[in-house]
């Protein structure tokens, strides 16, 4: 499947039990409400799916399973990040082998590499598959960041397609298309910032708090690029502050307690991490439940298939 890189990609949060297995029936129902909504392409083991956590047979698990839900509606698209240039090749590999439409690829992990380092490890994954691949730019948590005469670089790859853009500087989407034009797809990947990205021009959105609001997300998306600027602006004041529980180094335990409260998806975590308590959680719940108490109608047809 040649993946149109255009639309709403979501992240997926990886569901477990009480007993710390991979939860596929809460997944699945997750997973159907995203292509319900009208999403485009399904993101695993990100940083809201616990990769770091997951074991190389959960992960390729959750690969198989998702295709086989999925049924070729969407592209399925698996992250890499991993410390060792062998290590991502081996996941690339594997990935195509289950079937995989696409990857998402971030830095080494661990080590600060250099830009040179860092253009050696892509290219190397670049080449050991026939995958389409995105580029996942995202200084502010991995701590390099992929330049702009660094992506001049990997123009050389042409499996090299699209860039989850995570900067949290929407003038880096403008800095791209003046560079590159259409040769790499850019995908907002910062939610608090996703509609500002989409009027400047991102192709498409990686979102996180889609995973509990996915009709929300496919409208607001869908607006935007049918110029319904003003309803896709309403839906979006609506949202933000939700949305901007993305952006928190607990994002996986507030994103999860979001699909808790939309009925998709439940709030149990792999440790290290643990389930919010206290005051923190109840501050993250009224975010949540005032924005619910107020939740928008949502103009015909901006969401869905």
């Amino acid at each position: 499947m040649a993946i149109k890189w255009t639309g709403v990609f979501p992240a997926v949060t990886t569901k477990f039990t009480a007993n710390d297995e991979l939860d596929f029936a809460t997944f699945d129902l997750n997973i159907e409400a995203q292509l319900e909504a009208g999403a485009n392409g399904i993101i695993l083991g990100g940083s809201l799916g616990e990769a770091s956590v997951l074991t190389d047979e959960e992960k390729f698990g959750l690969l198989a399973h998702t295709l086989e839900v999925v049924k070729g509606r969407v592209p399925v698209l698996l992250n890499i990040a991993e410390a060792t240039t062998k290590k991502a090749i081996e996941v690339a590999k594997k990935a195509e082998s289950i079937g995989a439409q696409g990857l998402m690829l971030l830095p080494p992990m661990r080590y600060y590499a250099s830009s040179t380092e860092t253009l050696d490890f892509f290219g190397a994954i670049a080449t050991s598959t026939a995958l389409p691949i995105m580029i996942y730019n995202n200084p502010v948590d991995y701590k390099i960041e992929v330049t702009l005469d660094m992506f001049e670089e990997l123009t050389k790859y042409p499996n090299i397609q699209a860039i989850k853009e995570s900067t949290r500087d929407v003038s880096n989407v403008t800095r791209l298309i003046n560079r590159f034009g259409e040769r790499f797809k850019i995908f907002t990947g910062v939610d608090p910032l996703a509609m500002e990205s989409i009027v400047m021009g991102a192709h498409g959105w990686v979102a996180g708090l889609v995973d509990a609001f996915p009709r929300e997300t496919v409208a607001i998306f869908n607006l935007i690029k049918e110029n319904r600027i003003s309803e896709a602006l309403t839906i979006y004041r609506w949202f933000l502050p939700v949305l901007e529980l993305d952006i928190h180094p607990k994002l996986v335990q507030y994103i999860k307690l979001a699909e808790v409260a939309t009925g998709l998806g439940t709030e149990t975590v792999r440790a290290p991490r643990l389930a919010i308590e206290g005051e923190e959680r109840e501050r993250v719940l009224k975010i949540i439940n005032d924005a619910l108490a107020v939740r928008p109608e949502l103009p015909a047809g901006s969401w869905g298939k």
